[in-house]
């Protein structure tokens, strides 16, 4: 028997609520799309909106009020549009409103912070680099030293951190980004850290966490190489080696969080000793503590001096002639063209993008390791993926971190208009 509320059977009460339910689900996934085709875009009538999501016109026109409500874009007039032009209302389009929120980005290097400050419409508004008090901190003194740069940033753009709507912070190492957990990284001295939560205590501001290759990633898609393909793979050359995949246009990071760690897939059974504390990875062979390992070992000697500047030095020989140096240099080509070939092998890319501090060499991009990984992929009758060189900087790599704080910021601000049109 069915009970009866208000003069309607509970069974039809539950289906409405069901269908208020479907309807408030589909208006923000409705504005999440609309917001992004925007961003994406950077200025666009409303009808191609409607066009290029599928989205009907009386739904974009609904949603876009509501997003210039809430002061998220802005009307402004189509360029060549001139008040007096023509009769009538002037045309106009949609464009994100760069002033409706502020946004930083960090990446965590070896021995220093590179920050940026981004507005709502991904303009950047200040740049900041500061050193590490150590290459290796605990979480509660990196949030400390993180949040005096996140002050020194808003500083210079005349703004204070309380004016920051979120802080995307990039980190070596194998990370949980929805979770805001750092498993493991170089850069923190301890497995198993709540990193976002230790950070965002101190600071007092939304931090979003996730491993340094795939913000370039996100950094590519947003405002570089991966603009234009849907499909691509960044390769960071580093003190470390990692990767950040993008399959149909969204970055993929595997069910646990931590997929595309590239450093750490095995290339010797019982191999070299890895900094992640297992044997046989990639990044065993190929990053500059396992060249300078190597060099040891084998008995050559760069000069001395910081890590950086004895790992020129090992180049500079194997440049030079040296047989032995030239040997170790050679090596990790080869392992590096594998590891390559590995990926083409899986992922089957449009693109790869090697990106990162080391690309200023070029022992791991020379013709006879891309010849090497091109040997080593299946052989069809279709051309390889393309393999491109990107030099980022630091602060390159921050914007990244900036880009994921202002995807997340965007949803925070879009949860805040609620389930309903007013």
């Amino acid at each position: 028997m069915l009970h009866q509320t208000s003069g309607k059977p509970l069974f039809f009460g539950r289906l409405a609520e069901g269908g208020q339910a479907m309807a408030g689900l589909q208006r923000s996934v409705g504005r999440r799309v609309l917001l992004q085709q925007i961003r994406h875009d950077e200025a666009v009538p409303r009808i191609d909106l409607a066009e290029k999501t599928g989205i009907s016109r009386a739904t974009v026109t609904t949603i876009t009020a509501e997003l210039l409500k809430a002061g998220l874009i802005e009307e402004v007039a189509r360029e060549g549009e001139t008040s007096g032009s023509k009769r009538g209302r002037p045309k106009v389009d949609l464009k994100i409103r760069g002033a409706a929120r502020i946004v930083a980005g960090v990446k965590i290097s070896h021995r220093s912070f590179s920050l940026v400050l981004i507005d709502f419409e991904g303009n950047l508004l200040a740049e900041h680099e500061c050193e590490m008090s150590a290459p290796t901190l605990s979480a509660e003194d990196m949030a400390q030293e993180l949040r005096d740069g996140v002050d020194a940033l808003a500083a210079l753009a005349g703004k204070s951190r309380k004016d920051i709507s979120g802080v995307g912070v990039g980190i070596a190492g194998v990370v949980d980004a929805p979770e805001g957990f750092v498993h493991w990284s170089p850069s923190l001295n301890r497995r198993n850290v709540a990193l976002a939560a230790t950070i965002e205590a101190a600071m007092g501001v939304p931090v979003f966490v996730d491993n340094d290759a795939n913000l370039v990633a996100v950094a590519e898609k947003s405002f570089g190489l991966g603009r234009a393909v849907s499909d691509f793979i960044v390769v960071t050359i580093e003190a470390g080696v990692g990767m950040g995949i993008v399959i149909g246009g969204e970055l993929y990071r595997g069910t646990r969080g931590c997929g595309a760690e590239f450093g750490h897939t095995k290339v010797h059974l019982e191999g070299a000793l890895c900094r992640c504390g297992q044997r046989g990875c990639l990044e065993a062979y190929v990053a500059d503590y396992a060249l300078l390992r190597e060099a040891s070992v084998a008995g050559f000697d760069p000069q001395a001096g910081r890590q950086a500047e004895r790992v020129v030095a090992l180049l500079s020989a194997a440049r030079e002639g040296d047989a032995l140096a030239r040997s170790i240099v050679e090596r990790a080509g080869r392992m590096f063209a594998m590891g390559l070939a590995n990926i083409v092998n899986i992922f089957d890319p449009q693109l790869i993008i090697l990106a990162g501090e080391q690309m200023q060499f070029d022992h791991l991009y020379a013709e006879e390791v891309i010849d090497e990984m091109k040997k080593s992929i299946v052989q069809i009758d279709k051309a390889p993926p393309e393999v491109v060189i990107h030099k980022w900087g630091n602060l390159m790599w921050a914007k990244g971190g900036a880009a994921y704080a202002l995807d997340r910021v965007s949803d925070l601000a879009l949860e805040e208009l609620g389930d309903n049109a007013d």
